[in-house]
């Protein structure tokens, strides 16, 4: 498999400016297009102990398609331990993170790596990045899990633990907010067959921050994203014309609903648009979970949402033909 030629390499040789092929075009630019007009909308925050948790997230997820929760299960050791092993990961030598390359030709987006899609105008982004299934177990292929640092293994499954029940607890109130039974949403999207992607992504300082990304603005195709950063600020969301930032809180987890909520839910709730700055001085890290259906699952909009008021908006589809047509910028 050909070299990952990444990103972290590219900046020990401390460049000046940053090379054409990352700079985006004016409209896409960080430093022109970031909302600096004064008070910005504030994107929820939610204490998922407190009594009205569910329905502020049904109201987040119809309003926003992204919020931050707080309180909610995970116990910090766990998000310590996982972020440790990431950063230490991408702390070895460039060579030994090679031997965990990703291979295309396999056609599986496991492994190492610094560019997952192309951009329609051939443009890169500011990022590297280490992707791998972490359930169910049929799913996972262990030979493309690091053996350093020490502890990774253990420090995924047992996050991954811990992602499992909150998504659970997570669906469960958005299917109470579209009137269904708590379990209709996680069932409908195939149970504990569901799978579990484990990302890490890693932004390198940037020398020219305001001219790139680290990730270019998108809405993911999963059902829904869970996010841990670091606390260098770098989530940007589109909402009403701009790029607001989405402030670091501190031992927040953030959600994003993805497409197939909003395929799933016929609309009523929506998937996020964001994308990723990048800083001058600081490495920005995340540690993201895709939740996904299985490859073969169809999806569409459920049948207790579809009525002559309110008629089918989105095509039903096989997960597997929906993702290709997405990362291949077919045709839906």
């Amino acid at each position: 498999m050909a070299d990952v030629q990444s990103v972290q390499a590219l900046v020990t040789s401390s460049p000046a400016s940053i090379p054409p092929e990352f700079v985006r075009s004016e409209h896409e630019r960080p430093g022109v297009t970031t909302f600096r007009g004064g008070a910005a909308p504030e994107i929820p925050v939610i204490d998922m102990s407190a009594p009205d948790a569910g329905a502020r997230v049904a109201e987040a997820s119809a309003d926003w398609g992204l919020f931050q929760v707080v309180n909610h299960g995970v116990p910090r050791e766990a998000v310590a331990e996982l972020q440790r092993v990431g950063r230490e990961f991408f702390a070895l030598p460039q060579e030994e993170k090679q031997r965990y390359a990703m291979d295309p030709s396999s056609g599986k987006i496991e492994g190492y790596g610094s560019k997952l899609q192309k951009d329609a105008d051939g443009k890169k982004t500011w990022s590297d990045f280490f992707f791998h299934n972490v359930s169910p177990p049929a799913m996972v292929s262990h030979d493309v899990w690091p053996d350093r640092p020490v502890g990774y293994r253990e420090a995924n499954e047992v996050y991954c633990g811990h992602m499992i029940r909150f998504a659970r607890k997570l669906f469960g109130h958005l299917s109470a907010g579209l009137g269904m039974e708590d379990g209709a949403m996680w069932e409908a999207f195939g149970g504990g067959e569901m799978v579990f992607l484990q990302k890490i992504n890693f932004y390198p300082p940037c020398p020219e921050p305001e001219l790139t990304l680290g990730v270019a603005p998108h809405t993911d195709l999963s059902t829904l994203t869970v996010l841990v950063p670091n606390e260098v600020q770098g989530l940007q969301v589109f909402r009403d014309g701009h790029w607001y930032d989405a402030a670091y809180v501190p031992d927040a987890l953030i959600i994003h609903i993805g497409d197939q909520i909003e395929i799933l839910s016929n609309g009523r709730y929506k998937a996020v648009l964001h994308r990723t700055t990048v800083n001058k001085e600081k490495t920005r890290m995340s540690w993201p979970v895709f939740i996904e259906p299985p490859p073969e699952y169809v999806v569409g909009p459920h049948p207790q949402l579809v009525t002559d008021e309110s008629p089918s908006k989105y095509k039903a589809k096989k997960f597997e033909d929906y993702r290709h047509c997405k990362i291949n910028k077919l045709p839906m």
